[in-house]
């Protein structure tokens, strides 16, 4: 009796509409809670070197923002979400702003990856172009699967996508364990006796501690959800489900990260803060 008194549990909150709307409110005020606290840093640090203009910062920021802010809408949306038609559509609003996600902590990555070249006084002229190669091969096969699924909407090419996603996480995991783990060791060498470069040093393991945790759970979760149906997050009875992947691998991520980079430039003096050309 105690066995089965848990499915049926889990299928009553499931299948209840109160929960359904419950669950995706609150991840909407979530959403829209980050998408708020990056917009206001971004003020911040546009009133604090507004001279710079569009620099590495200031554009995570910012995509943060725009991120959150679209995840925010799709959720308080997401019941008639399921009613769009065709079903490519609704395919792009919950996908879409994950890519977005990959690209905004993939330019973390890339802001690492120049601090640590230019330490160790290595050449960085190739690392914009790879970044940005990079995300236009992600998002051109992305938009061919979801052609692919728009022409003929087959199970085999949901779960290619959805595995395609758990690759790129899985590559944007291993970015932040390689770059952020080699400016960690760097910073390791130096003297830290004082505070600003302890401080540094734990900003950098802190972050890449949370990053690579969160795409690495995004990774798993993605290929249970693609081979596995009681695992399906593209429906509306797996609000729990829904609820706690979304909140592991995206809000509580991006909380915890913008907590921990919420420091403002230096008036003067900066030299690592670069414009996106």
């Amino acid at each position: 009796m105690a066995a089965s008194a848990v499915p049926d549990w889990w299928d009553d909150v499931n299948n209840s509409p109160l929960w359904q709307d419950r669950s995706f409110h609150a991840l909407a005020g979530l959403y829209g809670a980050v998408s708020v606290v990056a917009l206001v840093q971004l003020i911040r640090i546009e009133c604090r070197v507004p001279e710079y203009g569009w620099t590495t910062q200031k554009v995570f920021h910012f995509l943060n923002f725009i991120v959150n802010g679209v995840r925010s809408i799709v959720f308080v949306l997401r019941r008639n979400l399921q009613l769009v038609h065709p079903e490519i559509f609704q395919h792009v609003l919950i996908d879409f702003p994950a890519l977005t996600f990959f690209t905004t902590y993939a330019l973390l990555v890339l802001f690492w990856a120049e601090i640590y070249y230019q330490a160790r006084t290595m050449s960085t002229d190739g690392l914009r172009p790879a970044f940005y190669t990079i995300n236009g091969v992600v998002y051109g096969i992305q938009i061919v699967l979801w052609l692919v699924l728009w022409w003929k909407p087959v199970r085999a090419v949901v779960i290619l996508s959805k595995m395609f996603f758990a690759g790129t996480s899985l590559f944007a995991a291993l970015g932040f364990l390689l770059y952020g783990g080699r400016l960690f060791l760097m910073l390791q060498r130096f003297p830290v006796e004082s505070k600003g470069r302890r401080k540094k040093l734990n900003e950098v393991g802190y972050v890449t501690t949370i990053c690579f945790s969160g795409f690495l759970i995004r990774c798993v979760m993605m290929c249970f959800n693609a081979f596995n149906k009681e695992a399906d997050l593209d429906v509306m009875n797996h609000p729990i489900l829904n609820f706690l992947y979304y909140l592991l691998v995206e809000i509580v991520p991006s909380a915890l990260v913008l907590f921990i980079l919420r420091k403002l430039p230096p008036k003067q003096g900066i030299t690592q803060y670069h414009p996106i050309h």
